[in-house]
């Protein structure tokens, strides 16, 4: 007989999986896909280019192109020097919350959906429930791509996706972009003496962060604003600045990690453009001047879709009634639901958790959380037997 679990056992389980982005998550996918194969459902495994990490497919109910989709990540983020109170790949209980990496973010949606397996065979659905497990969404929802390809090979067009991220079971129909960007600079080595002889690329660098310095500054005073967000506008960040070998070399190269989360609809890519028109026209110039192969490479790494709101959307109308919500919200933070939403299949954003909690020392979800999100699913199968979802 298949062995049942409850939502905090479940969570229990697939904390205790280290499935940080930078490593493997196959050992969680090949215990979801044993655990779903005892129950008799099968699983599609969609492995990334390395052949370490994988996303899993899985059908309850009829294998035909409609019904919902379950979608979660199964990678978090890393806890390198931060002052955990316990072992962060091990869940302890203390006041009412489950401490833990990725309890919150988001292992406690995926737990809810795999502990009620039982509960779904046992309403013999006559519409599909999918689940759709992710690996690398915290790096760039890179993984998510792989599964709307699959839904396309299959042929299925779902009626709605419900992305289970922390919103402590609100409905978000909204959220920002997210593009990262790498940029190199490469100027001329030289001795510190003889500032003329060469091209110091961190001094560049410096000028490209104050470009995108008084750029944010210009879209929070002139916008376009949407104060259904905090903060109502686009934002910039610059995370690593990397450059020089020593303090009396001109230094040769400079790396810039920077990017930007979009309000949606906002940007067609202009930052970027508009960054690159500043370098060329204000920068490279003066660069050549002392050395012709003086340059500036900006490569966008990561461009993951914002979720823009649709009023007339079955997904949110669906979430609204499972719910028992009056009205959305809007997020500053980036899901997988953009990436649906981007490839036709209305989407929608709500699970367990606060994400206030997510990425921080500590990372704890609510065990009334898992309740609330419980029966959330439970309303939601007991739609699709009754032929109403």
């Amino acid at each position: 007989m298949p062995e049942s679990f409850t939502p905090r056992r479940m969570l229990d389980r697939l904390v205790a999986f280290d499935t940080t982005s930078r490593d493997s998550n196959l050992q969680l996918i090949e215990f979801v896909r044993g655990y779903l194969g005892d129950y008799g459902i099968e699983t599609t495994l969609i492995p990334d280019e390395t052949g370490k990490k994988a996303n899993l497919f899985a059908t309850l109910g009829p294998a035909r192109d409609d019904g919902i989709v379950l979608s979660g990540h199964t990678d978090v983020v890393p806890v390198d020097g931060q002052p955990w109170s316990s072992d962060p790949f091990r869940t302890a209980e203390r006041d009412g919350k489950l401490y833990g990496r990725g309890t919150c973010d988001m292992k406690g949606f995926i737990a809810t959906c795999l502990a009620l397996v039982p509960e779904f065979l046992a309403r013999r659905l006559p519409a599909p429930l999918h689940f759709a497990f992710s690996y690398d969404e915290e790096v760039g929802c890179i993984g998510v791509h792989g599964i709307v390809a699959h839904l396309k090979t299959l042929g299925f067009r779902p009626k709605a996706v419900i992305v289970g991220e922390p919103t402590e079971m609100r409905v978000v129909n909204a959220h920002k972009g997210m593009c990262g960007i790498d940029t190199l600079i490469t100027g001329l080595e030289a001795h510190s003496s003889q500032q003329h002889k060469g091209v110091n690329a961190i001094v560049q660098a410096g000028r490209l962060i104050a470009y995108l310095a008084e750029l944010q500054e210009r879209l929070k005073r002139e916008g376009p604003h949407d104060h259904r967000f905090d903060p109502p506008y686009t934002t910039i960040d610059i995370g690593v600045v990397e450059g020089g070998t020593a303090r009396n070399i001109i230094p040769r190269e400079a790396k810039l990690r920077w990017g930007y989360r979009a309000l949606p609809g906002s940007d067609d890519g202009s930052i970027l453009a508009g960054f690159q028109r500043y370098a060329e026209d204000r920068l490279l110039p003066e660069m050549h001047r002392v050395d012709k192969a003086a340059s500036i490479e900006s490569r966008m790494v990561v461009n993951a879709a914002g979720l823009a709101p649709r009023e007339d959307s079955p997904a949110q109308t669906l979430a609204m009634s499972l719910a028992g919500a009056n009205q959305t919200e809007a997020a500053a933070y980036c899901t997988e639901a953009g990436t649906f939403q981007a490839a036709g299949i209305p989407t929608i954003v709500c699970g367990p958790g606060n994400i206030r909690e997510a990425h921080k020392p500590d990372e704890y979800l609510e065990l009334s959380q898992l309740d609330l999100c419980a029966d959330f699913l439970r309303r939601l199968a007991d739609r699709l037997a009754a032929g109403q979802a």
